[in-house]
């Protein structure tokens, strides 16, 4: 079977956009807004522990149930779930191949260093690894149990949670990857904007300011999560 020739067109327009600079930038854009809702609506649930048990259970139920009865049990959280995994690979694949791009461009060091970069911009690149590790990380512990300390409860999250934070060695490794996390949101939001030709001379104090806040409550939120556990806020 032979495509036709329109589909033959769009798919080397396809290829030719995704081969470009500016594609694989809007690659990681979009990706990126994925990534960042998601994180503002997992912190949201996750802040449900201080509620105690049964709100958490229960809200780790619901959203098993979601689009009941179109949708069987369950089926939604795997929607989302395959949605992230691959927002994840792509923004991983594009920062890479750009990185690659970016170095193959500048094969020797500048003679003149270039003026000071800011602590987030220099930690992207390795913000991004460390991210990536700890997503496998995260799930190993909380969704499969493979590498979660002590007894994991399936279906029942508020006991696992607080079973992970109970352990410091735990806790320092969620604790530099939530940092390493604001670090990537901060510089990350504004380069979106810069992408997506939202940036302006007039919006980019806003946009950064923006980003600014969604970093500090975004990382302050996770944190809360371990720190309440250690001190027994949470049990």
């Amino acid at each position: 079977m032979t495509l036709s020739v329109g589909a033959r067109g769009q798919k080397s327009r396809l290829h030719a956009a995704w081969d470009s600079t500016i594609g694989k930038k809007v690659v990681m854009a979009v990706t990126g807004l994925i990534m960042l809702g998601f994180l503002v609506g997992h912190l949201l649930g996750n802040l449900k522990i201080f509620f105690g048990l049964t709100e958490f259970n229960g809200y780790a139920h619901w959203l098993r149930t979601l689009g009941e009865p179109v949708l069987h049990y369950g089926w939604a959280l795997w929607i989302l779930r395959v949605v992230l995994v691959t927002a994840v690979v792509g923004h991983g694949v594009s920062a890479y191949q750009l990185s690659r791009r970016d170095i193959a461009a500048r094969p020797e060091k500048y003679v003149h260093k270039k003026q000071r970069a800011s602590y987030a911009t220099r930690t992207m690149r390795w913000g991004g690894v460390i991210l990536g590790l700890y997503i496998i990380w995260h799930i190993l512990d909380l969704t499969t149990g493979t590498v979660h300390t002590g007894r994991f409860q399936e279906g029942h999250p508020y006991e696992n949670l607080v079973g992970t934070f109970s352990h410091w060695w735990n806790n320092i490794i969620y604790m530099a990857a939530i940092l390493a996390m604001g670090l990537h949101v901060q510089h990350g939001f504004w380069s979106v904007a810069q992408t997506l030709g939202v940036g302006s001379a007039t919006r980019n104090r806003a946009l950064k300011a923006i980003g600014n806040v969604l970093a500090i409550g975004l990382t302050a939120g996770f944190l809360s999560l371990p720190i309440s556990v250690m001190t027994g806020l949470v049990s």
